[in-house]
């Protein structure tokens, strides 16, 4: 008997160890393999031009269908409103005054880290596909990429010249659709490897001069559309608001400026030819999704969706980005993944351009470098609520090309945005935006700003040296002076 009960338990031990290690080695399968992502980057789209967010007359529906079942970030926002500062911040995780891409004239240094060239050690084939812009004399394949399909600066929208992984190809057509039907093709070649990918997808549209596809000219032609409160020339509009801003409307970027609309007409028909050019985005958003149902791989594949860059459609008498208003830096943010994500919902936490290379990579199942300034928000498509950012940097320099708008350095955390110009400038701004999101009543002289921000500051210091550096100037005038006064900056 007792020699049955030894078999017994030897076997029954043998059978669990087996099962142990059955379970073990699917448990190990399962972790190891890693989701294909696709990074979708917009050209230039403000935060609130979609139907999904209650855009009056907007049309998108192929993005909203997405957007409804995705973690939707309501704060996102990019450190550098511009688009080449803002693309290498994205693709290095690294603010300007470190990646060094002041402005839109300036290469990107390739020895930095960079997440796709991080990706490929994780053994991911990594794709390009459009708007390069960080350096925009040549349209070689840049590091990190094992297929390239880029242009010089910012390409034409209609029959473009290509560099396709070393050979210039004149292809035919939208630019829109070419990359999306690129894009398509890829996804379906891939869908043949058990190597995951990562695709970066990069439309020029919706950048001016806007030209949107032929099928959609006219669209919105009978549509009304609403001028922002903040547009008209009025001693209100500017009370309180530094005196380039009023000048800037006659000028570069300005909305009275006599040839700022060009073959537009006017501000009403800017707005539209803008909105029209959304339109084969969002086709593009539709056809990626029709692709990977198709290939059977909508569930495993992460699809991030971002801007460079917001918009001005007018606020303030402005028709660009670089400002530190709202419309300017906010932009929309969304990711769906239904293998992970069960419940779409809307979160509130600030979010930046720079976070998009470590939320990638650890999606990829590694770490950042210590390069990157960015924080990942992986944790928060399932659920998480991690420690988070309370407040964060902008900066602006000013760009060669368009000197009309100042050097910014900015503070913004989640009620308030400071906005600060460096050089000879008569007044700075402060705006309460939970009262007051139009930017309209400057609070410069009312409000004690070192009670709002210089927790930060000091945070900073001590966190990060190199950044603190940066804001210093701010950091020092607070510390004389804990309310700004209107009008010229006092000093000691």
């Amino acid at each position: 008997m007792k020699e049955y009960y030894c078999l017994v338990n030897s076997n029954l031990r043998r059978t669990l160890l087996l099962l142990f290690l059955v379970c073990s080695l699917s448990a190990f399968g399962q972790q190891e393999k890693k989701p294909n992502i696709i990074f979708f980057l917009v050209d230039d789209l403000r935060y609130d031009f979609l139907s999904y967010l209650n855009h009056p007359w907007m049309k998108t529906p192929n993005i909203d269908a997405l957007a409804k079942q995705s973690v939707f970030f309501e704060n996102a926002f990019v450190t550098t409103s511009l688009c080449s500062p803002s693309r290498a911040s994205i693709i290095t995780g690294q603010y300007a005054h470190s990646h060094k891409v002041m402005d839109n004239a300036s290469e990107i240094d390739h020895s930095q880290p960079t997440f796709p060239k991080e990706l490929r050690k994780q053994g991911y084939h990594t794709a390009y596909m459009g708007k390069w812009h960080m350096g925009g004399t040549n349209s070689e394949p840049r590091p990190g990429f094992d297929h390239w399909l880029s242009f010089k600066g910012q390409g034409e929208y209609y029959d473009p010249s290509l560099n396709i992984n070393g050979d210039i190809v004149d292809e035919k057509g939208y630019l829109t659709d070419i990359i999306t039907n690129n894009a398509v093709n890829y996804i379906k070649e891939r869908s043949k490897k058990e190597q995951p990918y990562f695709l970066y997808v990069s439309h020029k549209a919706v950048h001016e001069p806007f030209y949107p596809a032929k099928r959609h000219e006219g669209f919105y032609k009978k549509t009304t559309v609403a001028l922002p409160e903040t547009f008209a020339d009025t001693e209100e509009n500017y009370k309180g608001k530094p005196h380039w801003l009023r000048r800037q409307r006659k000028s570069w970027h300005g909305v009275d400026r006599d040839y700022s609309f060009g073959d537009y007409g006017d501000l009403d028909s800017f707005i539209k030819r803008y909105s029209e050019s959304m339109l084969a985005i969002d086709e593009s958003v539709g056809a990626i999704m029709k692709t990977l149902k198709e290939v059977g791989q909508l569930e495993e594949t992460v699809f991030i969706f971002y801007s460079d860059n917001g918009y001005m459609l007018g606020e303030h008498g402005l028709i660009d980005k670089r400002a530190m208003y709202e419309e300017s830096m906010r932009v929309p943010c969304f990711v769906y993944w239904p293998a992970k994500i069960k419940e779409p919902v809307r979160r509130k936490e600030l979010v930046l351009n720079v976070d998009i290379g470590p939320t990638i990579l650890e999606l990829a199942g590694t770490n950042a470098p210590s390069t990157m300034h960015g924080m990942s928000f992986a944790s928060m498509l399932q659920g998480a609520t991690p420690i988070w950012r309370k407040d964060f940097l902008y900066e602006y320099y000013v760009d060669p090309m368009s000197v009309q708008t100042p050097t910014i350095i900015g503070l913004r955390n989640e009620k308030y945005s400071y906005i600060t110009y460096e050089g000879i400038w008569d007044v700075n701004e402060l705006y309460d935006l939970e009262k007051d999101p139009d930017q309209k009543n400057n609070l410069i002289g009312h409000v004690e700003i070192g009670g709002i921000f210089g927790t930060f500051l000091q945070r900073l210091k001590i966190e990060d040296p190199k950044m603190y550096e940066v804001v210093k100037p701010l950091d020092d005038r607070l510390s004389e002076l804990m309310i700004e006064k209107g009008g010229f900056r006092s000093k000691r």
